[in-house]
């Protein structure tokens, strides 16, 4: 559709990279509107309309109601007071509102009558050299999102998720941006998802290296075994966190991909199906990861209990093996005056002999049977 035939390259780079952007969309503002305004912006006809100065709020939604268009309001970690002019402005519900000033939700998807409100968890990739047992492999922030007839407003928690990158390449786009608050919707769950990936393959690294770890040839059992074992389960306890971002969107997703809805244009829709279709593929990746850090951890304390089994198997040979002269000797230092052999020319030599080949005879036996 030539419409929108450059949806796929105006949403996604060309690499999406694993650590977010260090800054958010535009640190210059006007003074007069809220501290966590980083941006405000009105888009009409897919341009960013230019009015020489910032913006606050109000002034935005008052010029797109007269002159037509959408405002994209970007926020960062609101406080209530910052955020409870913009909700009245824009008549948010109070639920919606709470959620997102608070943070720390699942995703999910809601309807408050001519608003939608969408909840993702963003997943950053902690770069390491070497995983450890407190290594932190993945960070989570949150993008909520107020999807309106003519304004879309964004709240980020945490230090990562950045969508001033995002915000930058819908701008050189103005044919998906004429579609209005739903393509710029769409670009922010593709921009999640495609981050979803990027991290799945870092992690996928990971396991990958802790697998070779596990089940190289040449390990043995000894201190190794706990530390093996401490950062599997915090690989596990990372991946963990990387699910719970991941699965729960799922059915947002089949939603706004399937299910018609006024506030999501039509043409935009059907883009949605191909984000649902990576988040399941990441979202298989997921489950994947956390059953083969369960065998991988499974494995690790079978071969713990295997060389702690051939350690406990070598010691009780060697308790048998000198068992047999400390019987010997045992019988010989008792203090009897007759005893047989006691005064005998070779008896030394020969109860000697007796003993290393009775020995020998054990060490052979032993390590025939694979003891020794």
């Amino acid at each position: 559709m030539s419409m929108i035939r450059d949806l796929r390259a105006a949403v996604r780079p060309s690499r999406v990279p694993v650590r977010g952007d260090a800054g958010a969309y535009d640190t210059t503002r006007d003074p007069s509107t809220p501290s966590a305004v980083v941006d405000c912006a009105v888009y009409r006809d897919g341009a960013r309309v230019d009015t020489g100065r910032s913006l606050s709020p109000h002034e935005a939604m008052r010029l797109v109601r007269r002159d037509g268009g959408f405002v994209w309001i970007g926020l960062h970690e609101p406080t209530e007071a910052e955020f409870s002019g913009i909700a009245g402005e824009f008549g948010l519900h109070p639920l919606a509102v709470e959620d997102a000033v608070q943070a720390h939700q699942r995703p999910k998807l809601e309807r408050y009558d001519d608003t939608l409100f969408t909840v993702f968890k963003t997943i950053h990739y902690v770069e390491h050299d070497q995983l450890t047992a407190n290594s932190e492999v993945v960070e989570t922030g949150e993008v909520m999102c107020f999807t309106g007839q003519d304004f879309f407003i964004t709240v980020r928690h945490g230090g990562q998720g950045s969508l001033r990158a995002l915000r930058h390449r819908l701008q050189d786009d103005p044919e998906l941006l004429a579609k209005g608050p739903s393509a710029v919707l769409h670009a922010i769950a593709d921009h999640v998802v495609d981050g979803y990936i990027a991290v799945a393959d870092a992690v996928q690294d990971d396991i990958d290296e802790v697998e070779t770890e596990v089940f190289s040839p040449g390990r043995r059992g000894g201190v190794s075994r706990g530390v093996d074992s401490a950062r599997i389960y915090q690989l596990k306890r990372e991946v963990l966190e990387f699910k719970r971002a991941v699965s729960p969107l799922l059915r947002p997703m089949q939603l706004l991909s399937e299910r018609p809805m006024r506030l999501i244009d039509p043409d935009i829709q059907k883009y949605f199906r191909d984000v649902a279709d990576h988040l399941v593929r990441v979202q298989e990746q997921v489950v994947g990861f956390d059953e083969l850090l369960n065998s991988i951890l499974q494995a690790n304390l079978a071969q713990a209990s295997v060389a702690q089994n051939e350690d406990m198997r070598k010691i009780t040979s060697w308790a048998a093996i000198i068992a047999v002269p400390t019987m010997v000797c045992g019988v010989y230092g008792m203090n009897f005056k007759y005893m047989p052999e006691l005064h005998a020319k070779y008896g030394y030599p020969v109860i000697m002999s007796i003993t290393v080949c009775i020995c020998l005879g054990i060490h052979r036996t032993l390590k025939r049977n694979g003891w020794l």
